[in-house]
C-alpha cells in the first residue's frame, strides 16, 4: 500500500478541504512549510515524508473549467508523479491534463457526463493511464444530472466502470474529508474488493493516525489519500515511511 499526499487547489494555491463544504475552503496552514503554494508544499511531502507521487484535485477546473495547466508542469519538470482530477468529462480534456503533467488522469464520477464517455476515454488512453473516481457525500453518488449515473447505486455504478476497462478506482466519500474521524468508505472498499479482486482500490477522507493506515493496508487497499494528517503533524515519517513505495510507480524527470 501506499500513501498519496494529497492537494486540493482553488485559486491556484492549496486548500483546507473540509466535509466537501468548498465555499469553507481555506489556504491550508501546514506545519510543513509556511505558506500555500503547491510546489513547495509537494515539496515538503517529498523532503520530509520521501512521498514524491501526489494526488492533485483542481477545484479551479472541477467548479469552473479553469485547470492550472502551468501548474502541473512546473510540477512535472521538478520531478513529481500525478494523479490529476481536473474535471475531466471527455477525451479532449484528458489528453490536455496528460499532456500538461499526470501520469495518471482521473475521471471523476461528479463530472462524468455518463458511462459512454468513460469507456471512449478508456478505450482511447488505455485503462493503465485512467483512475475512476467514485464521489460521494454522505453514501450518496454525486453525479450530473441527465449523465446516467445518476439512475444507478453504488453498487451499479461500480459494475459499469469496471465493465468499461477501469483497473483503478478511488472510493471516496467527501463528507469524511478533513474530518478526522476515520475512512467512511471502509466497508464499501471490502465490498468492492470482495467483488472485483484484481481492481485496485484507492481511499481516504479522514484518516487520523498510524492506525488508519495499517488497517487500510491490511484491507488489501492500494493507496490511501492522506492531507490533514500530514499537515498538522499526527502522521509523522516514521509513521509514512512503510507506505512511501507501491502503486502507482511512474516515471518522472530528474
Amino acid at each position: 500500500m501506499r500513501v498519496l499526499p494529497v492537494l486540493d487547489l482553488l485559486n491556484s494555491v492549496a486548500v483546507h478541504g473540509i466535509a466537501g463544504r468548498r465555499s469553507t475552503y481555506r489556504p491550508v496552514q501546514s506545519r510543513l512549510y509556511r505558506g500555500a503554494e503547491p510546489l513547495q508544499l509537494m515539496r515538503a511531502f517529498r523532503d520530509q515524508f520521501q512521498l514524491s507521487t501526489g494526488y492533485l484535485a483542481d477545484l479551479d477546473a472541477i467548479l469552473h473549467g479553469r485547470p492550472n495547466l502551468r501548474l502541473f508542469d512546473q510540477l512535472r519538470a521538478a520531478g513529481f508523479g500525478l494523479m490529476i482530477d481536473a474535471g475531466v468529462r471527455r477525451m479532449a480534456d484528458a489528453r490536455e491534463i496528460l499532456d500538461a503533467g499526470a501520469q495518471l488522469v482521473i475521471v471523476g464520477l461528479e463530472t462524468s457526463p455518463g458511462p459512454e464517455s468513460l469507456r471512449e476515454i478508456v478505450d482511447e488512453l488505455g485503462p493503465e493511464q485512467v483512475v475512476f473516481s467514485l464521489d460521494l457525500n454522505r453514501g450518496q453518488p454525486l453525479t450530473l444530472k441527465g449523465s446516467g449515473w445518476e439512475l444507478m447505486t453504488v453498487s451499479q455504478i461500480v459494475s459499469r466502470v469496471v465493465e468499461s476497462g477501469i483497473r483503478s478506482m478511488i472510493l471516496l466519500d467527501l463528507a469524511g474529508v478533513g474530518m478526522g474521524t476515520g475512512i467512511p468508505t471502509a466497508e464499501l472498499c471490502n465490498e468492492v474488493r470482495r467483488r472485483f479482486p484484481g481492481l485496485r482500490v484507492i481511499t481516504g477522507g479522514g484518516v487520523r493516525n498510524a492506525a488508519d493506515l495499517e488497517q487500510e493496508a491490511r484491507r488489501g487497499v492500494t493507496a490511501v489519500l492522506v492531507a490533514s494528517a500530514l499537515h498538522d503533524g499526527r502522521l509523522t515519517a516514521a509513521d509514512v515511511f512503510p507506505f512511501s513505495q507501491g502503486w502507482p510507480a511512474v516515471e518522472t524527470p530528474t
